[in-house]
């Protein structure tokens, strides 16, 4: 099914962000349920942003391709997936939300960081 540019463009900024909000809850998730078990952390913050990840392309794949990424959006672009006038707004539209998103990337870098200690023993 063909869908106009507008609803494409939208579909991969609510995908974006649902990702983003999966990556940062993952990684709080995964910290707060493993009880100081960094490899139990790892493990769980994997599958919960893999599962998200899994069922964001089937929920937005159809509508828009589900980029979510400019690198994926560059190689579709390069494979004629998009036509290459569309790329620099798919990666403006991914791009935008994610730097408006910094904020809740750098604190989920910094409570990140918390397991850094634990990772060097």
């Amino acid at each position: 099914m063909n869908h106009g540019l507008t609803k494409r463009l939208v579909a991969e900024t609510v995908g974006t962000a649902f990702l983003l909000a999966a990556v940062v809850g993952s990684g709080i998730m995964g910290e707060s349920l493993a009880g100081g078990n960094v490899a139990i952390a790892l493990l769980s913050n994997t599958l919960a942003t893999g599962a998200a990840l899994v069922a964001l392309i089937l929920t937005f794949g159809p509508i828009s391709g589900a980029h979510f990424n400019p690198a994926v959006t560059l190689a579709d672009a390069s494979q004629k997936g998009i036509p290459w006038r569309e790329t620099p707004l798919y990666i403006v539209a991914v791009r935008t939300l994610s730097w408006h998103w910094r904020p809740q990337q750098r604190f989920r870098h910094s409570y990140s960081v918390s397991l850094s200690p634990r990772l060097v023993c």
